[in-house]
Order: structure tokens, then sequence, then C-alpha cells
């Protein structure tokens, strides 16, 4: 196995085609496109990376699955009440849906229902006390209490916050958000600013591989059925609008950041991360994609397969 991640590091490494890095978040912009990093954690404890696997990068919409994660511990089904469980088909900054939709957001991982879902763990607290809780969870699930925030890529995206203000502003007209819009927004951008490893996010994933149950530790997260359902919809919603295509290159649940990072989870097998800073037109890291298509070419580990 570790000789299949250094192959695909190998061939990510001759690449020409890099893709282009975030830099309508002028912080992401800075990051060097030539990096490259995989790491497989498996169901029984192994550990496989190559490239810079150890440096950290801004994760962005892969935090969305962790805030879906505390969300429906905190609200069960109910949180279905104020986001969607649809693809959007649209790009994941559209406002388009939501006027369509009377301000209900047609998916999680989109940006306007990562914000509805922000909205719902605060529970009246105040953003610091929510980024604590959602921090702590990281950190648990990944084992690995050095992972933090990356205030100056948060103070970014504040800075360059209108289309997503505009996005609060409009489900707070209808409705959909109990609190004050820059506090749940300033929540939302540092949830997206958490700086990880590819090591430590295949780490935090194991537990959607195994039914729920981080098996390397022995600590369970969520229940089985909720395991699942957080795969279905990383498979369906977790790439916006080229959701469909990286089910049909991959095979695999996943979700895709801006910073260039893809989280994808092959049930029964591991957790796989990759990063690349460099994206295609839709926002998903090019190479992180043409990484994991090779990687499932060669183990044969498509949720669609036998």
């Amino acid at each position: 196995m570790q000789d299949l991640i250094d192959d695909i590091a190998a061939a990510m490494a001759k690449a020409e085609e890099r893709g282009k890095v975030a830099d309508y978040i002028p912080e992401l912009g800075h990051v060097d496109p030539q990096q490259f990093a995989i790491t497989l954690a498996t169901v029984d404890g192994q550990v496989y990376s190559a490239g810079c696997a150890t440096t950290p990068f801004s994760i962005q919409s892969i935090s969305k699955v962790f805030t879906l994660t505390i969300a429906l511990g905190q609200m069960g089904d109910s949180l279905w009440t104020k986001v969607g469980r649809e693809p959007s088909g649209d790009p994941f900054n559209s406002i388009v849906q939501l006027e369509h939709e009377s301000g209900k957001p047609r998916n999680p991982f989109i940006n306007a229902g990562a914000i509805a879902v922000v909205d719902a763990i605060m529970m009246g607290h105040e953003p610091k006390e929510t980024l604590g809780e959602i921090l702590s969870f990281v950190r648990y699930i990944a084992d690995d209490d050095s992972i933090c925030f990356d205030h100056a890529v948060a103070a970014s995206e504040m800075a360059h916050r209108d289309r997503n203000a505009s996005l609060a502003h409009f489900m707070k007209a209808f409705g959909h958000l109990r609190h004050d819009v820059d506090k749940v927004l300033g929540t939302y951008f540092h949830q997206c600013a958490i700086a990880m490893s590819c090591e430590q996010l295949a780490h935090a994933g194991l537990f959607l591989a195994s039914d729920g149950v981080n098996k390397p530790s022995g600590i369970r997260v969520v229940a089985p059925q909720r395991a699942r359902r957080i795969n279905s919809l990383m498979m369906m919603c977790g790439h916006y609008d080229a959701s469909g295509e990286f089910a049909f290159r991959v095979g695999l649940p996943g979700k895709s950041g801006v910073g260039g990072g893809i989280l994808a989870i092959a049930p029964g097998h591991g957790a796989i991360a990759v990063w690349s800073p460099g994206l295609d037109a839709y926002g998903n890291s090019l190479l992180g994609t043409q990484a994991l298509e090779m990687f499932v070419q060669r183990t044969g580990w498509s949720v669609f397969g036998h």
C-alpha cells in the first residue's frame, strides 16, 4: 500500500497542469501550488503517507462534515427543518436557489447550508464558545490537540465576506437564522479556517469509514445509521456542482475545500486525505481528484464495486 501511495505522489509531482489557487480569499492565494500530499488511514490503524502530509493547510469546506456531525448530535433529524438533503447543481456560493426555495438551503455543504448549520449549533451562545466546541470536537476525532485555527485566513475571509453575508442576510430575512448575522459569519469563517495536515484529516475521517466508530481508538462518534447518512450526503453534495463527476470518476463519499483538500471515505477500509492547492473550475482540487481516481483504480475501493 505504501508503494501505491508513493506512486500516486510521484505521478502528481510530474503533473504540469496544477489548477488555480483560490485567490478570491487573499490568504489562500499565497499558497504554493506545487505542494501535494496524500494520507491513507486504515480502519485497522495503519497510516500510509507521501508528499507534505504533515503540512497544515486550510481545510475550508471539509469542516462542514464536522459541523454537520455536531449539529446532528445536538438536534437529530430536526436539523432537516433548517436545511435540505438534495444536491444543488449550482455553485457553492450561489444565491439563486435560496430565492426560489424561500431561504432554505438545499444541503449542508453549500455555503448557505453550512451557515444555517452554524446558526443551529450556536444555540444562543457567543461565537467564541461555539468555536471552542467545534475545535474540541475536531481535536477529539483526530486525536490531536495541536489542531488550531488559522486566524489570518479567517480575517481574510471576513474582509471579503460580501457574498456569504448576502446569503446569510437572505436566510435571516426568511426567518431561517436565529442569531446575529455577523456573529454567525464570524463563527463560520473561523470554522472554515481550521488548519490540518493530511495525516490529521485522515485520522479525523476514520469514524465515517467504520459505521461511526474510530476503530484504532475505539471511540464511537456517531451511530451506524448516522455515519451512513453523512457519507451519503458527502457522495451526493460534497463536491458542489461537480459531485456527480466525482462520484463517476472516484466513486467514494468525499468532501472538498477551496484550500485544496479532499477527504474521501472508503467504508470498511479507511479514510483518504489529499491536498493540492490548485483548483479546477468548480473549486475542487485538480490533482487531489486525479490522485483519488488513481487510488480507486488501483485498489478497487469504489462503493459501486463488488
